[in-house]
């Protein structure tokens, strides 16, 4: 009892302010002791004591976790969390309104900087403020039209800007400048279109087509991830697929400084992709350009999909592991190599030397790889280091990430809600939080070689065991949000892959870029190849495991940001209220496996329509030709069935006239085919769907016709308690520059031309959901 009141009575030096009086609870201690003798509520001497004691404890706590320094991580928190609130909007703010908003509370910061209480919370305050601001901003900046409709044959012509090469087909991103459809307004400045496999052009060439397009892809479920958005932060106004032959022409204006940029990056690019391929053919060839030139869209299926079930893919996005090892690698040749000389060794400071060298090579493989987001954060972090290095500051710490998560969030506020960003960043976080505490076993002076090899490589194997099980755990809940799936033998893939990535592919990647322009690259990629063998191996060994593919239902926002604000919980506060975070943990989870599936759902062209039978999964109603909505339904509901699966169409009877199926309860769901169907599905089924217009008569079931889903788009029924309440991807009340308004059928479209060729057309089999 000492003990305690020693504690709370003295509280330590610098902590003062922050402590129980600075929370007013000393002032609060008569008033709630008069309520208990006024209330007649008497509580032992021991309780009351151990309650005082809890509560000095937990404001000794929260003085130490807002000591000087400690709220530095919380800013990109709060920065982030302002851009969210900006992309939950109905409509889009104005600029006007957000500017003042953002500076008033920029000022109220400064003018309560001496305060300990208020200042951290008007710092929050005005970071959330700034990051709202800096998103609006930036869709103002960016501005662009959208196509609105679709359209069956435009004739395009313009600059090449970007060219992807994947496993089916080719695509190619176009600087309209000649746009020649009927009745189109307004016309989109960059398009999107897949060609055949190699048909694209090069960056920089200015082409004449004709193609199919459609507006960008509105989400193919209601909560789904939407690829307008993500087109339209792409500066993308449209996207579909080429009809005819592309034809090559003399530009009619020369190319702007990032075009002719963006064409000499993209022939360096080819050339070593060209290189690399001529060494190595295959997947072993595709995933070596992936991790040398960022260009990963031309691996094949089952080796794609096994690299995620394995928890591998990571390896085939250039992020902080490939940029750290280049780094790591220059700065180690560049130090070994200038030690080897005396006089510069003890005299010039070559670690900083080393350490401008590992940056120039970062630099050129951010160029090189393509400068995606997860690149750019990166090269950030990666930059922060090497800087710290050359200026003698400590490095890797939270503060770097913090620097690292504003600088993108700045240049691209859009990242926030794209699962590259918040995976990456969660992984480093996590990363970053456990290897603060460092591995308990170091090898002192009078140790033996022999023990000193031992500790070195138990740390080693320790320590690549809790790098994927931390990192694992911290990316899991976003990749069950965007990809409904769990990898449950992660650890186990990376432990065996990683070793082999770090000390064979990527070196080797590194030596062959190296030695290219000298013409003995060749042995390289070679063993570059050897090393990717073990990988590939390794991932589907891993995917062939029973339970492999964990699968999970999709879950709302709510649960992600509850687990958010855990992870941060956990790794960010430094005193046992960091465990309170694994509390938020237990309630996301539990919160994702209670959500409620719906009980039928249609896509947003009305063709394709789905429900839940009585075995509990979904059956397809009609599918129309549209696959990709039902392969998103079905992750989304945790099904492992493929959209051709025999058993969808269980339960379900069709005439020439309609569909119909019967729900969990024994009710029916039509699907009308034509306008006579209609009278009879209104009178029998308790769904009615359809792709038309119903007629003008009273239905007494649930209607969801041409009418509404051109209104609202993609639309989920859930069974409520004596009526069904539907959910759509586009309310009444939403409109945002990205979304496209009503959608036209295409009945609506104009009619395609038969007499083109069809040189660079791509077979439907090989487009994808947003060609």
């Amino acid at each position: 009892m000492a003990r305690q009141n020693s504690q709370s009575g003295r509280p330590r030096a610098g902590a003062k302010a922050w402590g129980a009086e600075a929370w007013g609870a000393k002032a609060w201690a008569p008033e709630i002791n008069a309520g208990r003798r006024s209330t007649g509520l008497l509580l032992p001497d021991g309780v009351v004591d151990a309650a005082g004691s809890l509560r000095d404890l937990i404001s000794q706590w929260l003085a130490a976790e807002v000591a000087p320094g400690r709220l530095m991580p919380w800013l990109p928190v709060a920065f982030g969390f302002g851009i969210v609130i900006y992309f939950t909007a109905d409509r889009e703010p104005t600029w006007w309104a957000v500017l003042p908003l953002a500076f008033a509370s920029v000022a109220v910061t400064v003018l309560v900087r001496r305060r300990p209480v208020a200042f951290p919370l008007a710092l929050g305050i005005a970071s959330v403020a700034l990051g709202f601001a800096v998103a609006t901003l930036q869709t103002l900046r960016i501005a662009h039209p959208v196509l609105k409709h679709p359209v069956a044959s435009v004739a395009l012509g313009g600059f090449v800007e970007i060219r992807e090469e994947r496993e089916r087909s080719d695509r190619i991103v176009v600087r309209v400048e000649r746009f020649e459809a009927a009745n189109i307004a307004p016309l989109p400045d960059r398009v999107r279109v897949a060609v055949r496999k190699g048909n694209a052009p090069a960056v920089g060439t200015f082409v004449e087509l004709k193609a199919h397009l459609s507006p960008p892809l509105q989400p193919l479920r209601p909560g789904g991830y939407d690829f307008a958005r993500d087109m339209y932060f792409q500066r993308i106004g449209a996207s579909g697929y080429s009809l005819g032959a592309i034809k090559i022409k003399s530009p009619p204006a020369a190319p702007g400084f990032w075009l002719r940029y963006a064409t000499i990056i993209d022939d360096l690019r080819e050339t070593i992709d060209k290189r690399i391929r001529a060494v190595i053919s295959g997947d072993n060839g595709s995933i070596a350009s992936a991790l040398i030139t960022g260009k990963r869209d031309a691996i094949s299926a089952p080796v794609n999909d096994s690299m995620y079930v394995s928890s591998l893919a990571h390896v085939l996005s250039i992020s902080g592991y490939h940029m750290a090892v280049v780094a790591g690698i220059v700065f180690f040749f560049i130090r070994a190599g200038l030690a080897l000389i005396p006089s510069l060794a003890s005299r010039r400071p070559i670690k900083k030397w080393a350490a401008s060298g590992a940056l120039i090579a970062a630099a050129f493989y951010l160029l090189l790889s393509g400068a995606e987001v997860a690149t750019q954060r990166s090269f950030i972090m990666i930059a922060i280091v090497l800087v710290g290095v050359i200026l003698d500051r400590p490095t890797l710490t939270f503060r770097t990430l913090a620097v690292a998560a504003i600088a993108v969030l700045l240049l691209a506020p859009q990242a926030v809600v794209h699962p590259s960003f918040q995976m990456s960043f969660a992984a480093t976080l996590a990363l970053i939080a456990a290897y603060q505490h460092g591995l308990p076993w170091r090898a002192d002076r009078d140790s033996s070689i022999a023990q000193r090899v031992a500790i070195w490589g138990a740390r080693e194997i320790v320590g690549l065991f809790l790098a994927s099980l931390v990192a694992g755990f911290a990316t899991m809940p976003y990749a069950a949000f965007h990809f409904h799936r769990l990898a449950p033998y992660g650890v186990i893939a990376n432990l065996l892959a990683m070793p082999v990535v770090s000390a064979v592919v990527m070196p080797m990647g590194i030596l062959g870029v190296v030695v290219m322009p000298f013409g003995f690259d060749a042995v390289f990629w070679r063993l570059m190849s050897d090393g990717i063998d073990w990988m590939v191996w390794v991932a589907l060994w891993v995917t062939s495991l029973p339970g492999a593919v964990g699968r999970i239902q999709a879950f709302g926002t709510g649960p992600l940001l509850m687990g958010t604000a855990g992870i941060l919980i956990i790794c960010l506060l430094r005193t046992p209220l960091r465990w309170s975070g694994a509390g938020l943990l237990i309630a996301a989870s539990v919160w994702t496996l209670e959500m409620p599936r719906p009980d039928v759902l249609i896509a947003d062209d009305g063709q394709t329509a789905a429900f839940r039978g009585a075995d509990g999964r979904l059956a397809v109603l009609h599918s129309g030709r549209d696959s990709f909505a039902i392969k998103e339904w079905l992750a989304a509901d945790a099904d492992a069935r493929m959209p051709k699966d025999p058993t969808l169409s269980s339960g379900v009877r069709c005439d020439a006239i309609g569909c119909i199926g019967k729900l969990r309860d024994g009710r029916l769901v039509s699907m009308a085919l034509t306008t006579e169907a209609f009278a009879e599905d209104c009178r029998r089924a308790a769904v009615v769907l359809s792709s038309r217009e119903a007629p003008p008569t009273n239905c007494a079931s649930t209607l969801v016709d041409r009418e509404v889903w051109r209104a609202h788009g993609a639309v989920a029924l859930r069974w409520i308690g004596d009526r069904f309440e539907p959910s759509v991807t586009r309310p009444d009340s939403y409109e945002r520059p990205w979304t496209q308004g009503p959608i036209n059928s295409m009945a609506d479209a104009q009619p395609e031309s038969k007499s083109l060729p069809r040189d660079a057309a791509p077979r439907s089999d090989d487009l994808d959901a947003d060609d």
